[in-house]
């Protein structure tokens, strides 16, 4: 599903460069649970926004779903990335004028959906994640679980092949965080693959690869025990 090799990522900083990302090499396959582990300036978010295609490396290659990623315009990534991709970030990102529902159903918009369709996934959706009686509330009426869930809803609704989380427990207390990952590994059950970004062991230890970097390499790759459903 992702295969990454030799990748090298650098940016300018004034006359001198930073070389984030030394010559990675990772290949990641459909329905797997990953987390990518490190400290801050480690090069995690380079390499989730370079997989995401929110963002372009210098060197080596990237494969999604076996197409050679190269040399691509903004609309050709954001199909590719509507395809192919869910996102759930550490703050939410939610509109803060719209429903948890319109929320949700934002992604089919851009789909072409009609109103009422998107309307319909979107709640169904909010029911997968246990926030159906929430659908007609704000952001700021939810609190922080309930908010990554509506995102984790967002990220789903177009049924990507991955889900990439930055961070996705950041901002949430330990109990919070324990039901949003018990929402990834139910969505991994079902066969998604889900890559996560953390700082945090005992997140990266719910999941079932750890993939460490360290200065911008990597440094260990093991799988973890079998996550078995409670």
């Amino acid at each position: 599903m992702i295969k990454i090799e030799k990748l090298h990522k650098s940016y300018p900083i004034g006359k001198d460069s930073l070389h984030v990302l030394k010559g990675i090499d990772l290949h990641i396959k459909e329905g797997e649970f990953v987390s990518i582990m490190g400290s801050s300036g480690s090069g995690k978010s380079t390499l989730l926004n370079i997989v995401g295609l929110l963002d372009v490396h210098d060197a080596g290659n990237y494969f999604l779903n076996g197409q050679l990623i190269k040399n691509m315009n903004e609309k050709k990534a954001a199909i590719l990335r509507n395809k192919f991709l869910g996102f759930v970030f550490q703050s939410f990102n939610l509109i803060s004028y719209k429903t948890a529902l319109e929320n949700v159903a934002l992604p089919l918009y851009y789909k072409g959906l009609k109103r009422k369709e998107r309307l319909k996934i979107a709640l169904d959706y909010l029911e997968k994640v246990g926030l159906k009686e929430w659908a007609n509330h704000l952001p700021n009426e939810l609190s922080g679980g309930q908010k990554q869930r509506v995102a984790i809803a967002r990220a789903l609704v177009t049924k990507p092949k991955v889900v990439l989380a930055d961070e996705p427990t950041g901002a949430l207390d330990s109990g919070t965080t324990d039901s949003v990952m018990d929402l990834l590994k139910d969505i991994n059950n079902e066969g998604m693959t889900v890559f996560v970004i953390t700082h945090e062991q005992e997140v990266a230890e719910q999941t079932k690869r750890i993939v460490q970097l360290k200065d911008g390499v990597i440094i260990n790759d093991f799988l973890t025990k079998e996550i078995k459903k409670a």
